[in-house]
């Protein structure tokens, strides 16, 4: 079993929880939520990030607006809706009693 595997697999299933999260904030372009997740060493390229919005948009837990851009085509800006702020609410919640319950079996004093 390679361990790359597995870290892409944990990466996957946060991703949309990281998305979500960075637009808690207000509104985003792409290219800024991607920026975002590479700083926090998300490791995502464009083919994966524009399926999820669409998806999360679809959900109905993003909406987006068109700008103008006066160096290309126009930009898209996610935010979230009613809904998505929600669903994040609920996502942190199950995020903290995971991450708690990860922390408690992992800990060097339950190795046995």
């Amino acid at each position: 079993m390679k361990i790359e595997n597995t870290k892409a697999q944990m990466r996957k299933g946060v991703l949309e929880f990281c998305i979500l999260s960075v637009l808690k904030d207000g509104e985003a372009y792409t290219s800024d939520i991607l920026e975002t997740l590479k700083d926090a060493k998300m490791l995502v390229v464009e083919g994966t990030i524009y399926p999820l919005l669409t998806r999360l948009k679809n959900a109905g837990l993003l909406s987006y607006r068109w700008e103008e851009s006066t160096g290309g085509p126009p930009r898209k800006y996610y935010s979230l809706t009613d809904k998505g702020k929600l669903f994040l609410t609920e996502l942190n919640s199950t995020w903290n009693e995971l991450q708690q319950a990860v922390n408690i079996v992992t800990s060097e004093k339950n190795t046995k």
